[in-house]
């Protein structure tokens, strides 16, 4: 069997299929954090699939997700640009490590990794598409922006200063939230991920 056919098998496109769904759903449930940061839980089938399936696998099932999310889009799609480069941050990292150390602790680490890379892609998804699209968007000077985030955190009086003091801390909690997560569900799920009974 090829590397093309074995991810394209007839059972992993159901998969993928279903998973992307799922993302797709839990992309609209939010939950509000800070400012205009909203906690979802769409990023968890994507990690879920990576980890069954392979980096390939993940990347459809984000790319997917995305696709659906333009159809109630309140961004004009940037929201779902930003989100799938940090969804891409978060697997590629979590889904090579894991794919090379099948273990528990593999699965941790890669969780950790990507946790990381993702917090750090955020700050500069934020910097450079997220905060200028809102202060297009919205006719909101940066400068509001920033002095929104003054009132939460005091010593923010930069954008960059927001991103790093503000937009960092949600990321670091939102993936870590997913990881802890993925972690807890993926054992009892993976009968049914890589269908074993």
């Amino acid at each position: 069997m090829t590397q093309k056919s074995k991810h394209f098998t007839t059972r992993n496109m159901a998969v993928m299929a279903i998973l992307a769904a799922i993302a797709s759903v839990l992309f609209m449930i939010e939950i509000p954090v800070v400012l205009f940061y909203k906690l979802d839980l769409s990023a968890l089938p994507v990690l879920l699939g990576t980890f069954a399936m392979g980096p390939v696998e993940g990347i459809i099932i984000l790319a997917v997700k995305a696709l659906l999310g333009l159809l109630h889009s309140s961004s004009q799609g940037v929201g779902e640009l930003a989100d799938f480069i940090m969804g891409l941050a978060m697997l590629l990292p979590a889904g090579l490590l894991y794919r090379h150390m099948r273990t528990r602790k593999g699965a941790i680490l890669g969780m950790v990794l990507g946790t990381v890379v993702a917090t750090v892609a955020a700050v500069f998804v934020n910097l450079w598409i997220m905060i200028p699209f809102y202060s297009t968007a919205y006719g909101m000077p940066i400068e509001s922006i920033v002095e929104m985030g003054q009132a939460i955190v005091p010593a923010v009086n930069s954008a960059f200063k927001f991103v790093l003091l503000i937009t960092a801390p949600f990321n670091l909690l939102k993936w870590t939230v997913i990881s802890v997560v993925t972690g807890l569900i993926y054992k009892p799920l993976s009968p049914l991920l890589h269908g074993r009974r």
